[in-house]
């Protein structure tokens, strides 16, 4: 039998240690299936329910495995369907190579069934490489390319290859004029600034009384050189949402995630700073850094072309966080003044028992901060935690504490809807002797995450430790967006698009052989969990809970609260529970050790 390009494609995957391909079939890649089929499935087709889970799930194994991330898919509907998971790794900067099936060379421009314009699709999300296989020679220098544009460029990179064109006979290029060879080496390397600018940079830090530092996911494996600094320094450390595994929990001077979703203290120490140190992070609202002329500021990132936004820096060094940090610290003074960094202290412990508090007070049947807060103690200290975009994504960031080897990651930039299980399949693979749990908004459960149960369930056996917990936080409302309505357009919940039906998702995991519990008193919120952590199986527990417990931001505007007041007080379905559940967590927040009935 002839060795076919989409035999080659999978060979040069295996040679670049890719060990999983997330996908779904069609005619468009019968060639790369068959060829599949003759490699002993290797690398291994995870076959999930749809292309956009594909991506999603490619996603969550390169954030979680530090590698490179592959999915495939067919041409046409299966192509346009890859779009929001690569979009996804484009704007959270992951690398993920694309494999993509197209109509036949011969049909092309003929208005064939399934023929789109590929390059045209993915000429955006796949800026940094899009190329179509016409001819074997173009092979292997194509998904070469692709690979290490990826790695390299932290981004989506797509290769398409025509149905006809998988199944011709592979013939390397030739040592020949308009041949281009090619090599697989990837070598590790990194990139730090000039010793003037460092040079610079401790200057301007060295002047700060009052020092914050802000983290990134691009400052991962720097853990150690931040908190040395903030020694030196005696500053406070927040975190960007997507950097939220960089630093323990348990810091004392982390004040936690910062933004929308994050706490008053790293609020305070964006508020009163006079000095910012910005690493790995391309934080975008503005409105939660330092009021502009008030602070000094360096920023450290590795992509030139991420550097010097969102604030107005003084110095900007281009490196890796790591290595710029180590030769910035010989050049720091040690600040003997520890005001700031004691006052921080003292309100990152203040807001741990507002928090608390905010989780304890009663709610209808169950309070959401509940649901999360009591998951934090019994989480294993290598666990890995996805979580969805909207009201999910609040609890996560204000009551998980990142401790020991734990990872967490969600959709930070595109914030898109059902990423949470894929991510968590991907996690599954990337990682398999971990346990994963993945929170999960009602509406992003029936958008995306019903369906991947089944992929769960299917692949479960391959998983050394069996652990894949989703958590439901199930209020029959689209809750974030309900919030939303109020606080930023001033209208009230608009039921007839809000509301949810009621599904029972516990069920559902049963009837797929996996543990499905069912929660519905604020008393069975701990024993749940544990009984979900300690099965032998993938496990789903539905918390039914209130959707009236506000998502109250860090700091919230007079402008919010007037548009929050006009909505409820325009015939709002649940202005009593809201006015009555607000109050609540206000009263945690401003007296924490208040009564919490």
């Amino acid at each position: 039998m002839n060795h076919t390009v989409a035999d080659h494609i999978l060979d040069r995957l295996r040679d670049w240690d890719v060990e999983h391909v997330f996908g779904y079939p069609g005619d468009g890649i019968n060639g790369l299936i068959a060829a599949w089929g003759r490699a002993s499935d290797r690398p291994e087709f995870i076959q999930v329910r749809h292309e956009e889970m594909a991506a999603l799930a490619a996603v969550g194994h390169a954030k979680f495995s530090g590698g490179l991330g592959v999915c495939t898919a067919t041409s046409g509907p299966g192509a346009v369907h890859l779009l929001n998971g690569l979009y996804d790794a484009k704007l959270d900067h992951v690398p993920v190579v694309a494999l993509v099936g197209q109509t036949a060379r011969s049909t092309m421009g003929g208005s064939y069934q399934q023929e789109v314009d590929l390059h045209t699709l993915f000429k955006d999300v796949a800026a940094g490489f899009v190329e179509t296989v016409t001819v074997p020679e173009q092979l292997p220098n194509v998904l070469d390319r692709a690979v290490r544009t990826a790695y390299a460029r932290r981004a989506p990179t797509a290769v398409i290859v025509p149905a006809d064109v998988q199944e011709l006979e592979y013939t390397p290029p030739a040592h020949a004029f308009k041949m281009v060879p090619s090599s697989l080496d990837r070598s590790a390397w990194t990139s730090e600034p000039v010793t003037g600018a460092l040079e610079r940079a401790a200057d301007v830090l060295n002047s700060g009384d009052k020092v914050a530092i802000l983290v990134g996911q691009g400052a991962a494996g720097a853990h150690h050189e931040i908190v040395q600094i903030a020694e030196l320094l005696g500053a406070g450390i927040a975190k960007a949402l997507l950097g939220k595994d960089v630093l323990s929990d348990r810091c004392p001077y982390g004040t936690g995630v910062m933004g929308l979703l994050g706490t008053r203290p790293s609020y305070e120490l964006m508020r009163d700073c006079d000095t910012l140190l910005t690493v790995g992070s391309s934080f975008p609202y503005s409105q939660f850094l330092p009021p502009y002329g008030k602070a000094r500021g360096v920023q450290i990132d590795i992509d030139p072309h991420m550097i010097g936004m969102r604030y107005p820096y003084e110095v900007n060094l281009v490196g890796d966080a790591r290595t710029t940090l180590r030769r910035l610290i010989p050049l720091l003074r040690r600040n003997e003044g520890r005001d700031w960094q004691e006052a921080v202290c003292a309100e990152v412990e203040r807001w741990g028992e507002a928090m608390s508090g905010r989780a304890a007070v009663s709610a209808h049947p169950v309070n959401p901060e509940r649901v999360v807060r009591s998951l934090d103690p019994v989480l294993p200290d290598d666990a890995i935690l996805t979580a969805d975009s909207g009201s999910a994504a609040n609890w996560y960031a204000r009551h998980i504490t990142m401790r020991g080897t734990m990872r967490g990651s969600l959709s930070g930039t595109l914030a898109t809807m059902g990423c949470a299980v894929p991510y968590a399949i991907g996690a599954k693979f990337a990682q398999p002797d971990r346990p994963v749990v993945a929170l999960v908004g009602d509406g992003a459960m029936q958008m995306n995450g019903l369906a991947e149960l089944i992929t769960a369930a299917r692949y479960r056996d391959e998983w050394a430790d069996p652990r894949l917990v989703v958590g439901v936080l199930n209020n029959r409302d689209l809750n974030q967006v309900t919030w939303e309505l109020r606080a930023m357009g001033g209208a009230p919940a608009f039921p007839p698009s809000q509301e949810i039906p009621d599904v029972d998702y516990a069920a559902f995991a049963r009837q797929l052989g996996l543990t499905g519990i069912r929660v519905e008193s604020p008393d069975e919120v701990a024993g749940a969990w544990q009984a979900a952590l300690d099965a032998d199986r993938p496990a789903v527990v539905d918390f039914v809970t209130d959707p009236s417990v506000p998502p109250i931001p860090p700091h919230a505007t007079w402008e919010q609260i007037e548009n929050t007041a006009h909505a409820l007080f325009q015939s709002d379905p649940q202005r009593t529970d809201v006015v009555r559940q607000g109050l609540k967590a206000k009263v945690q927040e401003l007296f924490p050790t208040s009564r919490r009935d």
